[in-house]
């Protein structure tokens, strides 16, 4: 393989799993970028939808990557040798890449590469999310979805915060994945409105929308959040307006992550503080699958059919 090329991870819509590894031009790294050899990425629902169904060929997908840095930038940064996970709008699914030192965190010991891929979209939305919550302490916090990828992080992170934790799940069987932090309990049922009278909560994060993001904000308390940051069930909603409105101050927090990272802090804080947690004991990804690389399309695949309640992680060969 040529010195200025690297193999990644490229959309090809003629290939039966759509999703394969083959060589890609990579020059010298920009100023301000630490250039990286990855040693593992983890893959998060929304952007594996888009390579699988929305990208043409040649698209370059991946947000989060854990590796080595081989070259520092200049004028700081984490030095040449570091250990580091990071996070890039496209293009982070690749043996080598270069990244803003903005974009990067140095890991601790202790934290593994697998733990620390985990850690960018999903640990960052649910960091995002519940500081719109504001002081946590005391507060009921719902979060829906919570065994997924954002969920199973947002409830340790409110939990260590300490918010009365409650989690709704659909499924029994994802309970114990939970349960641990969730102080307040674990509700389950087919909609979210199995946790309305374990409220009025002070904050919910909600991913689902639909008709979950509709009874999520009547059941906020006084001066209560509910973040929304996906439509899995659906991308309207339609909600009782005079129920929203007579609770008096609550708010509806749409959340992009990219957004927040461009606008609130650089992913590079935020990660330095997830990966302490990891590092504590006090926040633990839960990973489901983690094999080579070579094995994009399968995983990917299951990864869209709900098959991980957690995070998928692969190796960077």
């Amino acid at each position: 393989m040529a010195t200025n090329a690297t193999r990644a991870v490229v959309v090809d819509t003629e290939a039966p799993q759509k999703l394969v590894i083959r060589e890609v031009p990579l020059g010298p790294p920009p100023p301000g970028n630490v250039a990286v050899r990855v040693t593992a990425i983890s893959l998060n629902r929304g952007e594996t939808k888009r390579a699988l169904t929305q990208s043409e060929t040649g698209w370059r997908p991946g947000w989060d990557f854990a590796g080595v840095v081989e070259k520092a930038a200049d004028g700081g940064g984490p030095a040449k040798g570091a250990r580091v996970v990071g996070m890039l709008p496209a293009g982070a699914w690749a043996e080598r890449l270069h990244a803003p030192v903005n974009a990067v965190a140095a890991l601790p010991d202790g934290v593994s590469d697998a733990q620390a891929a985990t850690l960018p979209v999903a640990g960052l939305t649910a960091l995002h999310a519940l500081r719109q919550g504001g002081l946590l302490l005391g507060k009921k916090v719902l979060v829906d979805g919570a065994s997924g990828g954002v969920g199973h992080l947002a409830v340790q992170l409110a939990a260590a915060s300490g918010a009365l934790v409650t989690a709704h799940l659909r499924r029994k069987e994802l309970a114990p994945i939970v349960e641990k932090w969730c102080t307040g309990g674990v509700i389950v049922g087919p909609t979210l409105e199995a946790a309305r009278a374990a409220g009025p909560y002070h904050l919910i994060l909600d991913s689902v929308g639909g008709a979950t993001l509709a009874s999520a904000m009547t059941m906020l308390a006084t001066a209560g959040t509910c973040v929304t940051f996906g439509v899995s069930e659906a991308p309207t909603s339609t909600f009782e307006s005079g129920a929203f409105f007579r609770i008096g101050g609550a708010r509806l927090y749409g959340l992009i992550l990219f957004d927040e990272l461009v606008r609130v802090e650089p992913a590079s804080q935020g990660l330095t503080l997830l990966a302490g947690l990891v590092a504590r004991k006090v926040l633990t990804p839960k990973i489901d699958v983690e094999v080579d690389w070579s094995e994009i399309g399968d995983v990917a695949q299951r990864l869209i059919d709900r098959k991980y309640p957690g995070k998928a992680v692969l190796r960077v060969s």
